[in-house]
């Protein structure tokens, strides 16, 4: 897969993609990431990219001319012939909220993506034309939409072919469907008993059986008590 991220602040991206999980998709060659500067697609001498609404208003808001400008310019950039289409997302606030299954179709459905930050009091209107989706990570707003794209990267990049070391991690797990959209069972490891805390029985017997339902059970549990409104 090819993730492409347009930004006016690029370098936020070289620390993330550059270790754990991500680092290791790119060698893999799983994923294939660039990151590209909005700025590049200006043509005044300040490279401005944003500027005051009409109707006034506080802030400042996202020219429509660079961003079309730059999707155009990015879209013809790929290594296949012709260029594979991106499937153009828009980070921004009233966007649809990201969920583990959006992540599971990116990663089954599209092998580019391109993911447009925002920054500033948001997108001119006119820019959705060239967006496919627009998405959220909750119900809060940050300064830009550089973080929420971290996430929607490695949330996406983890479920591709040869990252993780054990490709079933991803099948039970929190919100997958494997686990019926629950949250994950708790986990235990050595030692069996830490200061008085110990281990449940059921993990150490070697009843498989017996394993499974009280995965299961705690599973519900755990996500009665937590997120209810999973059930």
């Amino acid at each position: 897969m090819r993730i492409d991220v347009l930004s006016i602040f690029p370098a936020m991206f070289d620390g993330v993609l550059n270790e754990s999980i991500l680092k290791i998709a790119q060698r893999t060659d799983a994923l294939e990431f660039h990151a590209h500067d909005l700025r590049d697609w200006t043509d005044d001498f300040h490279r401005s990219v944003d500027d005051s609404p009409y109707g006034g208003g506080a802030g400042m808001v996202m020219k429509v001319e660079p961003l079309a400008c730059a999707i155009e310019a990015i879209t013809a950039m790929d290594s296949c012939d012709p260029p594979r289409a991106p499937h153009v997302v828009f980070m921004a606030p009233a966007g649809t909220c990201f969920t583990q299954e959006i992540a599971n179709t990116y990663a089954a459905d599209h092998d580019r993506l391109l993911l447009v930050c925002g920054r500033y009091e948001g997108f001119d209107q006119r820019a959705f034309d060239w967006a496919d989706e627009c998405l959220s990570i909750g119900d809060y707003v940050l300064a830009g939409g550089e973080l929420p794209a971290m996430v929607v990267i490695e949330a996406v990049a983890r479920l591709l072919p040869s990252v993780l070391g054990n490709s079933e991690s991803v099948l039970v797990e929190s919100f997958s469907a494997d686990n019926d959209g629950l949250l994950e069972h708790p986990q235990y490891t050595r030692p069996a008993d830490f200061r008085g805390q110990k281990v449940p029985e059921v993990l150490l017997s070697g009843n498989h059986a017996e394993i499974e339902k009280w995965r299961q059970e705690q599973a519900r549990a755990n996500t009665r008590q937590l997120r209810p409104d999973l059930l």
